[in-house]
């Protein structure tokens, strides 16, 4: 129980430590021995709510898929998605089919669920306005809707984002 405790909060001590010290901006000694004192009581307080299973966050394949998605989501649905936006307000001849979207959601946990809905909601055009949990839709209001069919305005909006997130997440 106490082995296992301590696998759960290292992973969740290691972040609280590095959102510590990115939100305050330092790195003196001083907020680096109260970073690690107040990150190590929070994660021993809350790692057995957060981390189900102690292993999954030191699994270097998850962390290569999470930087794959971080590269993926910065550096191409964020600028397709920038761009898209920046021609619609220059040009007013562009169309907007504004409306809102059934899709299905294909990736299992809750930190998945969020990463994608959180990742639809970051790109520019699209934003999450509800999330049916027991029958795994999310509604997306999209500024431009492409495709009322629920597969494919899946695969427009949803669909990259769940394959990197189930490889991180699930």
């Amino acid at each position: 129980m106490i082995g296992s405790r301590l696998a759960r909060a290292i992973p969740v001590s290691i972040l609280v430590f590095v959102i510590y010290i990115v939100f305050t901006g330092s790195a003196t000694l001083y907020d680096i021995i109260t970073g690690v004192l107040i990150s190590v009581v929070i994660g021993v307080i809350v790692a057995n709510i957060v981390i189900s299973n102690p292993y999954k966050p030191f699994n270097p394949r998850r962390w290569i898929w999470f930087l794959a998605y971080a590269l993926y989501y910065f550096f191409i649905a964020e600028v397709k998605a920038h761009i898209d936006v920046i021609k619609r307000i220059l040009d007013p001849r562009m169309p907007m089919n504004p409306g809102i979207v059934k899709i299905p959601i294909n990736v299992n946990s809750d930190y998945a669920i969020t990463a994608v809905a959180n990742s639809i909601t970051n790109t520019p055009g699209t934003v999450v306005v509800e999330i049916d949990e027991k029958n795994k839709y999310f509604y997306v209001h999209w500024i431009n809707v492409k495709a009322i069919d629920m597969e494919k305005a899946y695969m427009e909006i949803s669909h990259s984002f769940e394959k990197f997130s189930s490889k991180v997440f699930d």
